[in-house]
């Protein structure tokens, strides 16, 4: 099919957030906000691929108000004058395009640590049993892990509640300086994610046990912000199988489980689940070729975003250990995909660095960008 014909180029409404495309920048960690401020920079990065033509931008994660959200002082947050200031620019910048833009909350959880070996020891990670994860394949350091592995307190009560606080007012911020919606990091082993994965949550209480218990700290969150924000704005959610303790981990062993877990965040709230996988296409559960978006979809109904390595013969951690991103033209499976309505947007990372007009790119049927990780990681463009 033509491009301008592909399904990429349907338009999309999730409650009041309305998309001219498919086509979502995925959220990407780019540690370009001194003192978490997003600058000048910072707008003009995320403005330009509004005006190329990117249906909806993901930001990269933005911490939350809390003592252990965020271990590395060049991510942005979503708190504080200075930094909201900041989000106000990038906001307009974008909104000047004709682009919609969503932030995504994060917190470490057990994760702390690893971006900044210098972090308080005073600091207590938080962990809902006080573990870090079962360590298997990973991108980690083996000193990171033996460090990491050390059980540290479990979380309190009041360590839930004031984390709830903390992601319910920074949705809050982000709504009040104009962003078009909220998205939340509940994947990869970070906290949202580390009650739901059993290697990190053995707690015997209302927040932990079996998967219902399990999903009731994320969905928590989830209908606290849905309370605080109201009704007119989307809520995306990123969940996945793999963790950054181990890319073979997985929450849900049968499409029965996973549809447990993401049920209930459906009733909490939410309207767009994030599938993040390392390739878009892969098959998740055996009898089926379904992707992990095209699971998310069929067992909840609503809408659903797939990810991983568009365009690209290889996954981010598979890149990074090669030192290069081979080209792949999966846009035909992709596109086949999206018409068969598997799923219903497709998240974008590596390429939108390559290349801020990929949309248009992709519009026009120009040969699709190649991806440097030299050149397009390590700056801002």
């Amino acid at each position: 099919m033509t491009r301008t014909l592909s399904p990429l180029f349907r338009p999309l409404s999730v409650r009041s957030l309305e998309l001219p495309n498919r086509i979502v920048m995925s959220p990407m960690t780019r540690s370009h906000s001194p003192g978490g401020v997003p600058g000048a920079d910072v707008a003009e990065y995320y403005r330009r691929r509004a005006a190329g033509g990117t249906g909806l931008i993901i930001t990269e994660g933005t911490a939350i108000e809390h003592p252990t959200a965020m271990d590395n002082s060049r991510v942005p947050r979503m708190y504080g004058d200075d930094a909201l200031e900041g989000w106000q620019r990038v906001v307009d910048a974008v909104h000047s395009e004709g682009g919609r833009i969503v932030p995504q909350l994060w917190h470490v959880g057990p994760l702390w640590g690893a971006m900044a070996g210098n972090v308080d020891p005073a600091l207590t990670p938080m962990r809902p049993s006080g573990l870090w994860g079962e360590p298997g394949v990973t991108s980690y350091s083996d000193e990171y892990v033996t460090r990491a592995s050390e059980p540290c307190r479990a979380m309190t009560e009041d360590h839930i509640a004031d984390v709830i606080a903390a992601y319910t007012q920074a949705a809050s911020n982000a709504r009040e300086v104009g962003f078009d919606g909220i998205a939340l990091h509940g994947g990869h082993g970070y906290l949202l994610d580390s009650f739901l994965w059993a290697s990190t949550n053995q707690r015997d209480d209302q927040w932990g046990g079996d998967l219902e218990r399990r999903a009731r700290f994320p969905a928590a969150v989830v209908s606290s912000i849905r309370s605080a924000i109201g009704d007119d704005a989307p809520i995306f959610f990123r969940f996945s199988q793999h963790k950054q303790q181990d890319y073979h981990a997985r929450i849900a062993q049968s499409p029965d489980e996973l549809r447990t877990l993401l049920t209930a965040l459906v009733d909490a709230g939410v309207d767009v689940f994030d599938a993040s996988i390392r390739r878009f296409d892969a098959a998740v559960f055996e009898g089926s070729d379904l992707s992990l978006a095209g699971w998310a979809k069929k067992l909840t109904g609503v809408t659903a975003m797939a990810v991983g390595s568009v365009g690209i013969g290889a996954s981010l951690r598979e890149s990074r250990l090669a030192g290069v991103a081979p080209t792949d033209d999966n846009i035909p499976e992709l596109e086949r995909r999206l018409a068969d309505d598997e799923f219903d947007l497709i998240a974008i990372g590596r390429l939108h660095l390559a290349d801020p007009a990929l949309a248009t790119k992709l519009r026009d049927g120009a040969a699709l960008p190649e991806f440097d990780r030299s050149a397009h990681e390590g700056t801002l463009t």
